[in-house]
């Protein structure tokens, strides 16, 4: 189970080498706001950028704005992780949905490729008979 927060979220405007159920899966994902919003916030939830944010944040908050911050800091703490949480589990489902469709895509890729190379197989086995038929019965 990845949560690689560095991967990117997909967008439409995927480029044509990349594989046709990610971009399939992207456009779909940029068609709905909230999934464009909950890829924008898990993709800066997963930087150094809010890490140093909280930091600063959570230094100031407790040296400066408050003299008892613990109460209020714990609580806000919490909720941040039930929501980055769900961003996570967002991002997971992302990530799922495009495994699963490139897994599709690459069965039935597969799949024909497998009926082509049976089909070349059979032919040449045909042609291979009737030229051998040919060379062994010579008039």
């Amino acid at each position: 189970m990845s949560t690689d927060a560095a991967t990117p979220a997909p967008t439409s405007t995927a480029t044509p080498e990349a594989h046709p159920a990610y971009i399939k899966v992207a456009e779909a994902r940029a068609a709905k706001v909230q999934l464009r919003v909950a890829d924008a916030i898990t993709k800066f939830a997963g930087s150094m950028m809010f890490v140093y944010l909280h930091a600063v944040v959570f230094g100031v908050w407790m040296l400066v704005i408050e003299k008892s911050p613990w109460p209020t800091l714990t609580l806000v703490v919490a909720l941040e992780a039930i929501f980055l949480s769900t961003f996570v589990m967002i991002g997971q489902n992302r990530q799922a949905e495009y495994q699963q469709a490139k897994a599709d895509h690459d069965f039935v890729a597969q799949e024909r490729e497998m009926k082509t190379n049976t089909d070349l197989t059979r032919e040449i086995h045909t042609l291979t008979t009737e030229l051998h038929r040919r060379m062994v019965t010579k008039p």
